[in-house]
């Protein structure tokens, strides 16, 4: 058999990707009210401006019987188990914690994104394309940490309230002042989401996302995804964008932000995210 990759619901990858190259995926949790929701399982209407929606990590539990269930689909060979990155989920501890119970955890290596939602979902890609390819264990993990180092993320958002209520967002709010009459352009860097500049409008906010995605694909090809959440149309908008400015494209994605990552980005939200050298 082949090394398995495990990875989150929030890597957000579209499910034909994900039957293709085999990859087990673990669900993340919404809390509304009193009810639990399983991303990408369980059908639920959320809003994603009230604030006593919140979220949850997988369980440790939930996590073992993931990479249990990978491990013995990879017939011993092994898992690489990518996950969003831990400054923002409690999901990668949890995962240490399921792998340091098991009885073969030296086959099993987790493998930390430094990103959230298809950033993620790149890292994996990457990482199962290696695998399908017949690799050993280490070169599979190599793959995917030397992809999630590369990989970056920008994020153009109408609100930073909700991420900050959330401890999702680094503390440099203060220098952007007010955002009643400015668009926060999001970065993450090593695994923290910071505020990287404003713009007046949302149109100009879209400009400098472009703009920061084109500079770190570079010219030598890169894999590159947009995600939204309820703005399929500036996606689609900033898609081909990046589709005519990027030299040698090698792949690109646009999907939505799954409930996970939306209760904490807010509607509107859109995302780029760029691996230069692409993910196999």
């Amino acid at each position: 058999m082949t090394v398995v990759v495990v990875t989150d619901s929030s890597a957000s990858l579209p499910a034909d990707l994900v039957a293709d190259l085999g990859v087990v995926t673990v669900p993340l949790h919404v809390l509304v009210d009193d009810r639990e929701i399983r991303e990408g399982v369980d059908e639920f209407e959320i809003d994603y401006a009230s604030s006593s929606v919140t979220t949850s990590a997988a369980s440790p539990g939930e996590l073992r019987a993931a990479y249990e269930r990978a491990l013995e689909l990879s017939d011993g060979d092994g898992v690489v188990a990518v996950h969003l990155s831990r400054q923002l989920s409690g999901t990668w501890e949890a995962g240490r914690q399921a792998v340091r119970d098991m009885d073969a955890a030296h086959r099993v290596l987790l493998v930390d994104s430094l990103s959230a939602g298809v950033g993620t979902g790149l890292t994996v890609l990457a990482a199962a394309r290696r695998a399908r390819s017949g690799a050993e264990l280490d070169v599979v993990y190599d793959t995917a940490v030397a992809a999630s180092v590369r990989g970056r993320a920008f994020i153009v958002v109408n609100r930073t309230e909700q991420l900050r209520r959330g401890g999702r967002l680094s503390s440099a709010a203060a220098f952007f002042g007010t955002e009643l009459v400015t668009k926060p352009i999001l970065q993450m860097v090593d695994g923290r989401l910071e505020l990287r500049e404003k713009a007046r409008t949302r149109s100009k906010a879209f400009t400098k996302l472009v703009a920061a995605a084109v500079d770190a694909a570079g010219e030598d090809g890169a894999a590159v995804a947009v995600q939204h959440l309820g703005a399929e149309e500036a996606a689609n908008t900033i898609a081909g964008q990046l589709r005519d400015l990027i030299p040698g494209i090698r792949e690109l994605i646009v999907c939505e932000f799954g409930p996970t990552l939306g209760v904490h980005l807010g509607m509107g939200a859109v995302g780029a995210l760029v691996v230069p050298g692409g993910c196999g």
